[in-house]
């Protein structure tokens, strides 16, 4: 977190972000609505893959998200949705420690753990949709077993890589 602030003070300070803030501003959607998040384990932020449209699936608990749940989700959600056409890339969950750069507010108080696929097109994300729609265990324990589990009904945000993306290749 310390290196966190010292990069954030020095990019937002710096000659690049003042030359190109306002046109980086304009592609932004919705800058307000930003959680602080760290990988979920040790190897699971991003790599290098490739594709074409990212989705990000926030699942909200009650408490902060444990060992167990991230055991659930590798060993029984994942391979799921894997066998129905998601490649999952990352995976995240709350920071806990205090936003240590207040000129970029961060949600606090909230547990979340955040998974994101890559799909080469959205043409792909819509066939696995269809396919986990299909799916006779996703529709029945891994769907209960979810909701058990989670505070409300998960977020999807389907994410399109900027042209100069790197998940572009």
């Amino acid at each position: 977190m310390p290196a966190r602030a010292d990069a954030l003070k020095a990019f937002y300070s710096g000659p690049v972000w003042k030359a190109h803030r306002e046109a980086v501003n304009a592609t932004i959607d919705d800058s307000d609505n930003v959680l602080l998040l760290r990988p979920a384990r040790p190897d699971s932020g991003f790599g290098s893959e490739k594709g074409g449209l990212m989705i990000a699936t926030l699942y909200y608990f009650d408490a902060p998200v444990d060992v167990a749940f991230l055991d659930f989700f590798d060993h029984s959600v994942e391979p799921l949705l894997a066998e129905n056409g998601a490649s999952i890339t990352a995976r995240f969950v709350t920071e806990s420690s205090a936003n240590n750069f207040p000129a970029l507010p961060v949600r606090e108080g909230e547990n979340v753990f955040v998974w994101f696929s890559l799909f080469p097109d959205p043409a792909a994300y819509d066939r696995h949709l269809a396919n986990l729609a299909g799916s006779p265990r996703w529709n029945g324990e891994i769907s209960k077993a979810l909701a058990r589990r989670l505070k409300r009904t998960p977020e999807v945000l389907r994410l399109s890589p900027t042209a100069r993306s790197e998940i572009h290749g």
